[in-house]
């Protein structure tokens, strides 16, 4: 049988787990200096949304005013400008929660 998680040893029973888990027995990973960090991941994600929905408002103009016609296209980028948004509405949900989480830690 197959053990992808690791928790099994070869006597076939379970291996104990310390206060962090296995967390203290796997191998880390070295960290990359040139890796962008969370900020700068998500100043450029909240960038392309911004450029998401500037592109969705023009192309609704556009239609509006008649210098296009094609409404497959509009409605397709008005539909990617929503669920980047809301994607990013969740990312930020999940930091507000992790904030919150890490403020109740007692020093």
């Amino acid at each position: 049988m197959n053990d992808p998680l690791g928790l099994i040893n070869s006597g076939g029973s379970l291996k104990p787990l310390g206060p962090l888990g296995d967390i203290a027995s796997r191998p880390q990973k070295a960290h990359d200096p040139d890796a962008p960090g969370f900020k700068d991941v998500l100043m450029k994600n909240l960038a392309e949304v911004n450029k998401l929905q500037q592109d969705a408002t023009t192309a609704i103009e556009d239609l509006q005013t008649g210098k296009r016609d094609d409404l497959e296209t509009v409605l397709a980028a008005t539909a990617k400008a929503d669920n980047a948004f809301r994607m990013l509405l969740q990312v930020r949900n999940k930091v507000m929660d992790a904030y919150e989480e890490i403020k109740q830690i007692r020093v």
